[in-house]
């Protein structure tokens, strides 16, 4: 999980050196981190069946070196487009790192100690999470942007070669069950139809009709999904599952607040530079308060809701989030720094007591033998809930910012190029943006709510 956190941060701070030197425009630019996590949506229920059948090391594994190659040649690219789709090969990895990861730490943790191990897993992402903000800032500075992907290749290859000799199996196999393909075509194709609609809508209305059929199309796939799903003999999501009420809370939980948060770091990091002024080694360096917030407070929370239970803890950790996403609606060009870290120091309490409790929750109430399958659809809703985020926020942005102006500010490494009148639209854009996140994780609190305190006893044993 260490490699998986410098991953998703260290493309944050750099985006927009990235896409002025392939001269993408703005939605290409967002896909470079898009490409990697839907890659690894869409990789994550074929995984959780998978690492039920052939065991959770050996697709370990794989996932390693897939992530090791798609890193390799994302560092050789010559085009946004070869960018987008090795980064999708990377992705593909590294959804099968972090999903198999979790499961293995619940086959593993001991009774009754399960939200501490989770929340250590947690703290270990958070940890990358801060060298990737830095580690980003130094490698711009000192070589070029195609250093942020080829510093994985040492990283992956001793990561494949150590999983491969020091991790052991310890849950049970089971290799009747074949994997159900139709379920995975039917879930990527509503996955990518939906993303792929509200890409087209911040292009603007010329693209109206593409995006109405786009939604259609993720309807349709969606109900046909659900609908095989309920017939197949080996389904790929085992639909008895939602009907937990602590499962089905916690997942719909996680999925508004990842679609509220998951821009939040690359708008900060937008607004640090763009704004503010910062080099990209400084926004990076200057983002690293929310981190060790997140990975201080996630520790502790992890513990206590071991104790405590997880609802007192999910619940508020989302009001004081949403709290935040409010407080950083009001900035502007005359935002101090110093403000901003407060800002920012509330984000990570919110966030750091909202996650680890959560995934204790959701993962405590799953029977033993469904823990793949569960581990799997939980980190799904995630990654779709995080996608939406980052295109949610391009297209909120463009309904105050022309995309063309859009697209100048995004891929801008040069803060002084910008006018006046575009910085005041881009900060205009960002607090109407922030605002809208704000609402949307508002509403995680009800199903959060909802899910009921559990029986602990009972996730205790299993």
């Amino acid at each position: 999980m260490l490699m998986f956190g410098i991953n998703s941060r260290i493309v944050v701070v750099g985006l927009p050196q990235v896409a002025a030197a392939l001269g993408a425009d703005a939605e290409q630019a967002i896909w470079f981190t898009q490409a990697y996590m839907f890659a690894s949506t869409v990789a994550l229920f074929l995984v959780g069946r998978a690492s039920d059948i052939f065991g959770r090391v050996k697709i370990y594994v794989v996932g390693f070196a897939l992530f090791t190659l798609g890193a390799a040649l994302s560092g050789l690219s010559s085009n946004p487009i070869q960018v987008i789709i090795f980064r999708g090969l990377q992705g593909f990895g590294g959804g099968i790192i972090s999903t198999v990861g979790v499961t293995m730490i619940v086959d593993a943790a001991p009774p009754g100690e399960l939200g501490f191990f989770l929340g250590l897993n947690q703290s270990a992402f958070r940890l990358g999470a801060m060298f990737g903000l830095t580690l980003s800032g130094v490698l711009l500075t000192l070589l070029d942007w195609r250093a942020l992907f080829l510093i994985n290749i040492p990283i992956g290859i001793f990561g494949t070669l150590w999983a491969g000799r020091r991790l052991r199996e310890v849950a049970r196999v089971e290799k009747q069950s074949p994997i159900d393909w139709g379920g995975f075509i039917t879930v990527s194709a509503a996955i990518a139809s939906l993303l792929l609609a509200l890409t087209f809508a911040a292009y603007g209305i010329a693209h109206q009709n593409t995006v109405w059929f786009l939604l259609v199309v993720f309807a349709a796939t969606l109900t046909i999904f659900f609908v095989h799903e309920s017939r197949a003999e080996y389904p790929l999501f085992d639909l008895s599952l939602l009907k937990i009420r602590e499962f089905l809370g916690g997942n719909l939980a996680q999925l508004l607040n990842a679609a509220a948060w998951g821009a939040v770091l690359l708008l900060l990091s937008l607004y640090l530079q763009l704004v503010l002024g910062f080099s990209p080694f400084e926004a990076g360096i200057r983002l690293i308060p929310f981190e060790i917030t997140y990975f201080v407070v996630g520790v502790i929370s992890g513990k206590l809701s071991d104790k405590f239970g997880c609802l007192p803890f999910t619940t508020s950790g989302l009001a004081v989030t949403s709290l935040s996403l409010f407080l950083f609606s009001t900035m502007d060009a005359q935002t101090s720094y110093q403000m901003v870290i407060g800002y920012m120091l509330v984000f990570g309490v919110g966030m750091g007591v909202f996650a680890s409790p959560n995934v204790s929750s959701i993962m405590g109430c799953v029977p033993p033998e469904r823990k793949g399958i569960g581990s799997a659809f939980r980190t799904t809703m995630f990654n779709v809930g995080y996608l939406t985020s980052l295109s949610l926020a391009v297209l909120l942005m463009s309904l105050t910012i022309p995309y063309d102006l859009l697209t100048q500010i995004v891929t801008s490494i040069d803060p002084v190029s910008i006018g006046a009148a575009e910085r005041h639209l881009f900060v205009e854009a960002m607090q109407k943006t922030y605002l809208g996140l704000a609402v949307l994780n508002t509403l995680a609190i009800v199903p959060s709510v909802l899910r009921g305190k559990g029986n602990r006893s009972r996730r205790d044993r299993s």
